[in-house]
This record gives structure tokens, sequence and C-alpha cells, in this order.
């Protein structure tokens, strides 16, 4: 149950490994960062680390003359010493564009989060003292502008998306309506469930079944970082969880390694994220085809309207589970626009004051 459950053990361990095997490539000065910040990070997030030291290292065994002869994992902290801001700045510009062997275009968003672990890695050497001098210093790292322009759904788009999984939509074929018919219970409790307490994707798949308790409206989820935590929920979220777990989920003999899973996919096991993802996408296209609704934007969905209906951007923060309450400010900056186009058309000069 909750972080106990051996789905999130299994999701650990899985982790683990893989981090292991991606330190195997890494020359040391890289291990020597990632082991620094184990005690601070989530194996998933280092495992996201190693992947992009692992580019960079590439990139200089492919494009630096100085490295083109030496093995990845054997590139010394010497060698890295010799690297200047200019090799730094090369390789951010290959980030943003390159279409000779490994092919992508990134935007400044995940150029500054490829960047990241590299100059966390740079960082840590120059303040250990193995290198006289920080080769990322004078680099300037994209800016990131904040968008006040959240994409979220109002009440009459939440309820068009519940309506296309209860009842069909008009732009769905025959094989389509027949196969949402065979989920229809669990598409409804998922969508209804994420829209009405902002849980992320990640948090629905991991639930089990004995993590939703009918009588209090309540649920155990293991959040972003590891940390348990107990979500409450509506009589909507009840009905529809309910009927989900009466109906349809008593009719499925789970495979083995899902027994324990609250949602289930057609092939028996443990819904994916993107088997989630994908069902959100499916059903807003129809109804919403000019916003882009991901699992993401349900969540947005959620908070701007807790917020908008509460004002507390700290009881916002605490049930979506932000660590820093400014996470929350930031985002959820844009209702304070619709409070200011209010202002728009209020004052006239041309009227008479009434006394």
């Amino acid at each position: 149950m909750g972080k106990d459950s051996e789905y999130y053990k299994n999701k650990s361990r899985s982790a683990k490994i893989k981090l292991q095997e991606l330190m195997q490539d890494l020359p040391q000065a890289a291990r020597d960062f990632i082991y620094d910040k184990q005690i601070s990070s989530q194996p998933s997030t280092l495992v996201a680390y190693c992947y992009d030291l692992l580019m960079f290292f590439r990139f200089l065994k492919d494009r630096n003359p100085y490295f083109s002869n030496m093995e990845i994992s054997k590139i010394n902290i010497d060698n890295l010493a010799n690297l200047s801001s200019e090799d730094i700045v090369e390789y951010q510009r290959y980030l943003e564009f390159n279409v000779v062997g490994e092919q992508h275009e990134n935007g400044k968003k995940a150029i500054a989060r490829k960047m990241s672990p590299l100059r966390g890695m740079f960082r840590y050497q120059y303040e250990h003292g193995y290198i006289d001098h920080d080769p990322m210093i004078l680099v300037k790292l994209p800016r990131i502008k904040k968008d006040k322009n959240i994409v979220r759904m109002d009440n009459y788009e939440v309820r068009a998306v519940l309506g296309a999984i209860e009842h069909g939509n008009s732009q769905m074929s025959d094989r389509q309506l027949k196969y949402c018919t065979k989920t229809r219970e669990r598409d409804l409790a998922i969508l209804t469930l994420m829209l009405n307490t902002g849980i992320r994707v990640s948090e629905c798949a991991g639930l089990d079944v004995g993590d939703v308790d009918l009588i209090v409206n309540s649920l155990t989820i293991v959040r972003k970082g590891g940390a348990q935590d107990i979500v409450y929920f509506g009589d909507e979220v009840n009905n529809a969880l309910k009927t989900y777990i009466d109906g349809e989920r008593t009719t499925i003999i789970p495979e083995k390694g899902s027994e324990n899973a609250l949602f289930l996919s057609l092939q028996k096991k443990r819904i994916s994220i993107d088997a989630i993802e994908n069902l959100v996408k499916k059903y807003a296209k129809m109804v919403v085809p000019n916003k882009k609704i991901t699992p993401h934007k349900l969540r947005s969905t959620y908070g701007t309207a807790l917020y908008r209906e509460t004002g507390d951007i700290r009881l916002v923060a605490d049930v979506l589970g932000h660590e820093n309450v400014n996470t929350t400010v930031n985002y959820y900056a844009a209702i304070d626009d619709e409070h200011k186009r209010l202002a728009a058309g209020a004052v006239d000069f041309k009227k008479d004051n009434k006394t």
C-alpha cells in the first residue's frame, strides 16, 4: 500500500539497477558528482542526469579532436580541466539543433534542463578543488520566460469531456465506440479522479485498490519525490470509483504482478502512464480540439479552479503536493490576470454619478 506496495518497490529497484548500469559508462568525475547527489535525489532523477551527461561526453568524443580517441569512461579530471567556456557554448548550440548523426532539435526549456547536470558536475569539481576553473561560469544559459497563459479547461469543457466518455461522441466511429464501451467505467473513473483531485498521472497509474478508502473518501498516493500523502475527494469521485471497482474491475482477472493495481489495461496489466496520457488526449481532442489537453492540463484545470474558489494559494500548493509554494504562485498567477480584466470596463467617466 502506498510507497510500500510492490509496484513502487519494483519501480525503485529498476531505477537503481539502471543507474548502476549507466554510471559504468561515465567518467569518474561524473560518477563522483552523481554519488554526491544520491543523498538528496531520487534514483529516477539521477538516471536522467546520467543520460544528459552521457550525451555531453558523446558530443566531446564525436566533435572534439582532443577526446576523439578516448573511451568515455576513461576521460579523467585533467582532460576535463582543458575545457573552456567556448567548448560548452559549442555543446549548447549542438543541443539546440543538430542534423548530423544523432538528429535533434530542442527548445530553451529542454536545453536548460540538459545543461543543469553538466553545470552541477563542473561546480562540484571546482568547489572540491579538482579543477582550477569552472568552464560553465561564463556560459549564458537560456532564459526561460514564464508563461502566464496556462492551458486549462472551463466547466463546460470539463463536462463535455466526461460526457464523451459516458455517452459517446458523434466523432466516434462504430469501432471506437465499441472499444470505449469496454473501458467506459475505468476511463470515467480516471478522468473524474484526476479532474477533481489534481493528482499527477504517475500518481494515478501507481494506485492500488487498497489505496482507495470509499468510506472516508481518501486516497493514499506516492508523490513525485517519493513521499506518501493522503488526498481527499468528494462524492462525484466516490461514485465513479465505486462504479468501476464494483463493475468493470471485477470482470478482469489481472496478470501476475498486477493483482493489486486499481486501474488495469485491456491486457489485464497495470495501466501505464503512456496509456493514461493517450486516453486523456483522445477524449479531449473530440470536444476541445483547439486546446492541447494532457494529464498535466487536468492538474492545471483543478488547481486554477480550486484557487478561484478559495483564493488560498497555500491550500492549492498543499493539495497539489508542491514542496515550494512559489511554484504554485508562479504557475497560477494567470488567475490574477482574470481579476485585472474585470477592471477594463468597470470605470466609465461619461456616466453620471449616482448619489
